[in-house]
């Protein structure tokens, strides 16, 4: 199986002003194989958006480098390595351009990493095909292509983020606790939706979450971030071993171990 997305001494270290340097991320090695669904858990300042936006390229590294299928991107632009990835982000407004509809947004990611240039758009010609798609999401998506999606609730755009970051086939799909600014019943139906998107397009992907139950009943390998470092990564057979109380035990270690120092 081939690897698509790896880390070697993923460092990143900030001065915090005081003459004191802080390590966000502490020489991280991590190795994402083709068609990994891989959940990230970690308390408040364990480094998960940090690696995230280390991917991501919103944030450089101190040191250490960043491969994806072997290619060395550690000093691309965050715009440049939008050709190899899709994010959808905890916020709603996010990821959507809010003056434009549904349609115009999803015709965007249609084309997202292709040659555009000037031509007309056809956005007629891509009418049934994102209905059905918007369809499968079963919020009433499909009744509202021709809405502004600042108009949408909170659960609709999220999901249209998601179709959009998975519309054209990412290298690499980042979720970033996108289920978190949502209501149970809404976070329950986009994790579904999530899933099944992610296994019908096999897609890899990294999902940080904040709700242990769908660290549990999703992905097929956990990660466990503290201060910056892996603590804790499981393959599938180990991580189908897990209980709830297994995962709040990870935290409490956390916590004992912060009171300690």
């Amino acid at each position: 199986m081939s690897t698509v997305l790896e880390l070697k001494n993923a460092t990143k270290r900030i001065d915090n002003g005081l003459n004191e340097t802080k390590m966000i991320l502490n020489h991280v090695n991590l190795t994402i194989s083709q068609g990994e669904f891989v959940t990230v858990l970690g308390g408040n300042g364990a480094g998960k958006s940090t690696l995230f936006n280390s991917i991501a390229g919103t944030v450089t590294l101190s040191e250490g480098d960043l491969f994806i299928n072997d290619q060395n991107i550690t000093t691309y632009s965050e715009e440049k390595r939008a050709k190899y990835l899709s994010r959808v982000f905890q916020d709603p407004k996010m990821g959507t351009a809010p003056r434009m509809t549904v349609a115009e947004n999803l015709l965007l990611a249609l084309y997202r990493g292709k040659r555009r240039g000037l031509r007309l758009r056809k956005l007629n010609e891509e009418r049934a095909f994102f209905t059905k798609i918007c369809s499968e999401v079963g919020n009433g998506l499909e009744n509202h292509l021709d809405t502004p999606t600042g108009n949408l609730s909170g659960g609709q755009r999220q999901a249209l983020s998601l179709l959009m970051a998975t519309l054209s086939k990412p290298e690499l799909l980042l979720l970033d606790e996108h289920t978190a600014a949502l209501d149970p019943k809404t976070s329950k139906q986009l994790m579904q939706l999530t899933d099944q998107r992610i296994k019908e397009g096999q897609l890899t992907c990294l999902m940080i979450t904040h709700r242990m139950e769908d660290a549990l009943n999703y992905g097929d390998r956990l990660i466990v971030l503290q201060k910056g470092q892996i603590i804790k990564d499981l393959n599938k057979a180990e991580k189908e071993k897990l209980t709830l109380q297994d995962l709040l035990l990870f935290f409490e270690e956390e916590v004992e171990e912060i009171s300690i120092d």
